[in-house]
């Protein structure tokens, strides 16, 4: 090999080195799963097996689409029962940013999330495996927009006077949740609540579907 082709050679792999770094690179850079809706609910209505319960099928989902060494939560409040206080959805979440399937920013903190939220569409509020949520008014069949809150605009629970958590999401009967809609540009008119709508009809699995729902509920990267 002659001079001229070791430079032509060398100057190829250089090249070829220096692409693969910086596609590592944007790799690197690209945000982690921090956010997304269930694709799946429990089955079981509001009966989530409570905070507890909601935390582990997060964990599970992200688990399959490979962010199971994050540690979840459950976008969900609960209200005062008994000696229990109650527990604010806004709390638990951690801090952020967090980013979607896809890589795209939802929101940098809390604050962020609760008051600048136009990330939250049918677009960008995708489930774990970067698919989209169903949206009637897209066409969808069902409609699952009614996402599970149990919780008040600004992100914290309702006082404990009217049951808008299912019992603490423990029940599948009696009782109602509150929800969002996740693709309130398309259904609603703009700025419509992604976390606090309306009460659904029950907590029974059946009055979740015919509504427009299917037990899903969002999920945040706490650490």
């Amino acid at each position: 090999m002659n001079n001229k082709h070791l430079a032509i050679l060398t100057t190829t792999i250089t090249a070829l080195s220096l692409a693969a770094a910086l596609s590592a690179q944007q790799d690197d850079d690209e945000p982690e799963l921090g956010f997304f809706i269930t694709s799946v609910g429990s089955g079981n209505g509001g009966d989530l097996g409570g905070l507890a319960g909601a935390d582990a099928h997060c964990q599970a989902l992200a688990e399959t689409a490979g962010a199971g060494h994050r540690t979840w939560r459950a976008y969900l409040s609960t209200q005062a029962m008994g000696s229990e206080a109650a527990v604010n959805a806004r709390d638990r979440i951690g801090s952020g940013p967090w980013a979607n399937a896809e890589g795209t920013q939802i929101a940098s903190n809390v604050d962020d999330l609760h008051y600048n939220n136009a990330a939250i569409n049918y677009e960008h509020a995708l489930d774990e495996n970067g698919n989209s949520v169903n949206s009637g008014v897209q066409g969808d069949s069902p409609n699952k927009h009614d996402i599970l809150t149990g919780t008040r605009m600004d992100g914290t629970a309702f006082p404990p006077d009217q049951d808008r958590t299912c019992s603490n999401w423990t029940s599948s009967d009696a009782g109602s949740a509150m929800v969002g809609h996740h693709d309130r540009y398309t259904f609603d008119t703009p700025g419509a609540s992604w976390n606090s709508v309306h009460p659904s009809r029950s907590c029974a699995q059946d009055d979740l579907v015919a509504t427009g729902g299917d037990g899903l509920f969002y999920c945040f990267a706490a650490d």
